[in-house]
């Protein structure tokens, strides 16, 4: 089993970048609160708000908008564990995690690639995720796989199943998936189930876990939460990972933008710990300023690195584990 370096741990010659005191944290905890109960989250599906008015939210059926009373989201916070196997295929691979420890995955998900016979630019195709699959399987600094294209040479509509049969051939580590929905996971994760002999063995060694995507602002739809809710059933983490645009989707200033990300990430995990208390979860972030000349988002501007920063400390700070990309 795997375990990489602390970051952050207070040792001699250590490095710590605290970007936030801990009355700072506070404020911004106590204004996410603040908007998850007063504001709301917009839910699209009905079975999720079903969920969260029978944990003691309130649910307004003609607008969809759900507010969450913050002893739900504090009791969501201390229910999901703190420390996470991703079993590899491999047991070599097997790695944890948890406060303070640091891994490294691949990028995804790429729909170009230049291709390395005839050097020019086309479409990802079904090849293509199985051979990035082989390639990080090959290297000792990447701990994870997450899938790294698309396949957009097979039915568009069943991509995430061909995607999912391509890497968990061909490597050995553990996997991230962005399965798409409900229906699309369950099949994903019967094929797991498969490898590992059996839905039993695969809560105990769960080789695959799943990325969702709220979006901003303040909105979880169907097939977000969909995701959120099989992988509590099956046992399986989930990564609520959302991308607020400083500027955009939400305020220019580093603590505006990480209040409106934060109440996005909780209220996905109040929605899985309801789902089933105890239930594996990641606090994760693709969150980056908008370029207000050009409308794209800045994922490799300093900026983001600042808000990655914020994000691995409010993550330490609730005590669960972090995902960030970019910067």
């Amino acid at each position: 089993m795997k375990r990489n370096l602390y970051a952050g741990f207070l040792q001699s010659g250590g490095l710590r970048l605290n970007l936030f005191t801990d009355d700072e944290l506070d404020a911004i905890h106590s204004a996410t609160l603040e908007v998850l109960q007063k504001t709301g989250v917009f839910f699209e599906d009905e079975e999720a708000r079903e969920i969260l008015a029978g944990g003691g939210a309130s649910v307004d059926p003609v607008t969809k908008v759900v507010k969450i009373p913050p002893y739900l989201v504090e009791d969501a916070i201390r229910s999901a564990p703190g420390k996470v196997l991703l079993a590899g295929r491999d047991p070599k691979h097997d790695f944890v995690v948890e406060k303070n420890r640091v891994g490294f995955t691949n990028f995804g998900e790429g729909i170009m690639v230049f291709d390395l016979n005839s050097g020019e630019l086309r479409e990802t195709i079904k090849q293509d995720v199985a051979d990035s699959a082989v390639m990080v399987d090959a290297l000792d600094g990447i701990d994870v796989y997450e899938r790294a294209m698309g396949a957009h040479d097979v039915p568009q509509e069943v991509q995430p199943l061909h995607n999912a049969e391509a890497f968990l051939s061909n490597t050995t580590k553990h996997c991230f998936h962005g399965a798409g929905n409900g229906r699309l996971m369950r099949a994903t994760i019967d094929m797991a189930a498969a490898i590992v002999g059996g839905h039993d063995k695969l809560r105990e060694r769960p080789i695959i876990s799943f990325n969702t995507c709220p979006i901003s602002p303040l909105k979880l739809v169907r097939d977000c939460t969909e995701v959120i809710i099989e992988g509590a059933r099956a046992g399986v983490m989930v990564n609520v990972l959302t991308q607020a645009l400083a500027g955009a989707t939400a305020p220019v200033t580093l603590a505006g933008t990480l209040v409106v990300h934060n109440a996005e990430v909780l209220a996905g995990i109040t929605l899985g710990q309801l789902t089933r208390k105890g239930t594996p979860m990641m606090y994760g972030s693709s969150t980056c300023p908008l370029d207000l000349k050009t409308t794209i988002a800045s994922v490799g501007a300093p900026e983001t690195g600042m808000i990655n920063a914020g994000v691995a400390n409010l993550s330490n700070y609730y005590g669960l584990p972090s995902w960030v990309a970019g910067g």
